[in-house]
C-alpha cells in the first residue's frame, strides 16, 4: 500500500485488489462530528460519487471503473488509470495540441452536463491523459443536477483553474467553449450563466 494523498476530506492510496492495480479512496472520520452524523455523512458521499463516477461513464465520459464500495469505511475501489495529469500536458504542448485537449475538454464536459452531471471541481489536475483519451476523475464535489447555475458554476471554476494553473493558455479557453457548444444544444444558456457567475464576482 502506497499512500499517494493526504487531504482533508480523504487519503488517496495505491494498492493491489484481487490482483489488479487499484487506487483507494478512503474519507476521512472529522472527530469535530458526532460520529453517527460522521459515518452516515461520509457513507452518503462515498455512494453518490461512486455512482456519479459510473453515471459519467455512461454518458460517454472515461472514469475509472469501480471495483468495490465499502460504505461502512466511506471507502472506494476503482482502477488505477495511469498517465500525466491534462494540467502538466497543457504545460508542455505546442499550440496545435493545446487546441485539440482544450477542444477535447470541451466535449466530454458537454456530455456530462447534457447527461445531468455536474463535476463540481472541474480543474485540469482532474483530468488524465492515458490511452489516448482523456479521464475524468474525483468526482466528490460533483452533483446530479439539471440546473443552469450549477453548470455555469462547472465552467467558472475551470476558467478560474485556467487563470491560476495556465494563466498564458487563457487565450484558448474559448477553443473549450466553442466544443461545449458544438456538442450542447443547451450551452448558450450555460455559457451565458457562466459569464453573469463571472460578474458577480468582479463587482462584489
Amino acid at each position: 500500500m502506497e499512500i499517494i494523498r493526504r487531504g482533508a476530506e480523504a487519503e488517496i492510496r495505491r494498492d493491489v485488489w484481487l490482483g489488479r492495480d487499484v487506487i483507494v479512496k478512503s474519507r476521512v472520520p472529522k472527530g469535530y462530528r458526532h460520529s453517527d452524523l460522521d459515518r452516515a455523512l461520509r457513507a452518503s458521499r462515498t455512494r453518490n460519487e461512486a455512482r456519479l463516477i459510473n453515471e459519467a461513464r455512461q454518458v460517454g465520459v472515461p472514469t475509472p471503473v469501480i471495483y468495490d464500495i465499502d460504505l461502512l469505511n466511506a471507502e472506494i475501489t476503482m482502477e488505477e488509470v495511469r498517465g500525466p495529469r491534462v494540467k502538466d500536458e497543457l504545460d508542455r504542448a505546442g499550440p496545435e495540441e493545446v487546441r485539440e485537449l482544450c477542444r477535447h475538454m470541451g466535449r466530454l464536459i458537454a456530455m456530462l452536463h447534457k447527461g445531468g452531471i455536474v463535476h463540481g471541481d472541474l480543474t485540469t489536475s482532474n483530468m488524465i491523459m492515458s490511452g489516448g483519451r482523456m479521464w475524468f476523475i474525483d468526482f466528490s464535489l460533483g452533483t446530479r443536477s439539471g440546473t443552469v447555475e450549477e453548470k455555469g458554476v462547472d465552467l467558472h471554476l475551470l476558467k478560474e483553474a485556467f487563470q491560476s494553473a495556465h494563466s498564458t493558455l487563457l487565450p484558448m479557453f474559448p477553443i473549450i467553449l466553442e466544443a461545449y457548444r458544438q456538442n450542447y444544444e443547451g450551452a448558450e444558456e450555460i455559457i451565458r450563466k457562466m459569464k453573469e457567475i463571472e460578474g458577480r464576482g468582479r463587482y462584489t
